[in-house]
């Protein structure tokens, strides 16, 4: 599984704006006097906008359209150094750094594009809708039909006839037809050389003056290819990440927290989709995606448990090893150095392993004080985790 890193949404739009994708006039601003020096540079009316990893903004006060530069300078004041807590953050919220100050446009219709990486269509897909300035999970649960989609040849990339086809399907009027193509045309090649996971514009706009603009945008990056980006690795905000998923990151540590009670703790990727999907059918719920990798050692394995041990919701945990190039000795030791590291924290745990040293592993966990329940197989497993619920 391959991880993605988040940049603001300024940072987005300064990416986009290089591939000719039109967006609003405006700066990011840290101090409340900074914001009364855009305002003033864009005529008084603006919309300040808390810059956070997270949807919801609007809703949990993170946005504000005001109508001079001393109201911009207050709402910057109230967001700047608080915690903006969105439906998509959790209780504790993200801290706010910066606001984006832009000019407030008068917009008559609000659109859906972005694109994202299909596995089922084995490349990029292009998805479109009328019905901009909501969630597009929400869009395509309520009425599906408005959702358009196109799947790009990686070879030819997106077409104009295919951008043009997803133009006129959004009922656009005749004049924004070529406007819009060219603003996904745009959209395709920055997503294509920045190796994005991710490029989203909701909404975009559709102006009372007839332009279109990307009224919020979001990116997303591989994580894997940032070497290719370095000017874009230089974007990550460590803040904006859960605690655990930055050290994790810092140990390249493949670690997404999720919203359950079981730990999990796998080797390779594909294992531990396997293994999340097996906790689910068991009547439990994943607390995280952890892939340690293969060519690892007791140290990084320790880090692994550590992390896991270390999040709160986690009641009991389930690791899954196929030992290849980690041996499942190896992991072993090191589940054991953890546990001797945090001996209050450790939670019980269910351990399927199979492979190369596999009997050694199971033995030296069998003969530890751990709370450990050896399985043989994902059925033993799902209903070793079901008792410990």
């Amino acid at each position: 599984m391959s991880l993605c890193m988040k940049i603001h949404e300024y940072q987005a739009k300064e990416v986009l704006a290089r591939y000719g994708v039109p967006v609003p006039r405006g700066r990011v601003a840290t101090t409340p006097e900074q914001a009364v020096e855009v305002a003033r540079d864009l005529g008084g009316r603006v919309v300040v906008k808390a810059q956070v990893h997270a949807g919801g903004r609007g809703k949990g006060g993170g946005i504000r359209v005001v109508s001079s530069p001393e109201e911009a300078a207050e709402a910057a004041e109230s967001m700047i150094g608080t915690r903006l807590v969105t439906f998509q953050t959790g209780p504790d919220g993200i801290p706010v750094r910066s606001v984006l100050v832009e000019e407030a446009v008068e917009v008559v219709s609000e659109l859906y594009v972005g694109m994202t990486v299909d596995g089922a269509a084995e490349g990029v897909v292009v998805i479109a809708s009328a019905a901009g300035g909501v969630e597009i999970e929400e869009v395509v649960e309520t009425s599906p039909e408005s959702v358009l989609s196109v799947a790009v040849d990686p070879v030819l990339g997106l077409q104009p006839f295919q951008a043009r086809r997803l133009a006129y399907g959004m009922g656009l009027a005749p004049a924004l037809i070529r406007p819009v193509s060219a603003l996904l045309d745009g959209l395709y090649r920055a997503f294509e050389d920045n190796d994005c996971s991710l490029v989203e514009i909701n909404p975009l706009g559709a102006t009372a003056d007839g332009r279109v603009l990307a009224m919020d945008a979001k990116i997303t990056v591989d994580d894997d290819a940032l070497f290719r980006h370095t000017g874009l690795a230089g974007l990550r905000c460590p803040e904006q990440v859960d605690a655990l998923e930055a050290e994790a990151d810092e140990h390249d540590i493949k670690y997404v927290k999720l919203g359950g009670d079981v730990g999990c703790i796998v080797n390779g990727a594909g294992l531990a989709m396997a293994t999340m999907d097996m906790t689910t059918a068991a009547g439990a719920a994943p607390a995280n995606f952890l892939d340690i990798g293969g060519g690892t050692d007791e140290v990084k394995v320790a880090k692994a448990l550590t992390i896991v041990m270390s999040d709160p919701d986690v009641k009991r945990v389930l690791i899954n090893i196929f030992g290849g190039i980690l041996r499942c000795d190896v992991a072993a030791r090191g589940f054991l150095m953890a546990a001797d590291e945090m001996p209050d924290a450790v939670r019980p745990m269910v351990v399927r392993m199979l492979g190369t040293n596999a009997g050694e592993g199971r033995s030296l966990l069998a003969g530890s004080d751990l709370n450990v329940t050896l399985v043989d197989d994902l059925n033993e497993a799902a209903e070793a985790i079901r008792a410990l619920g």
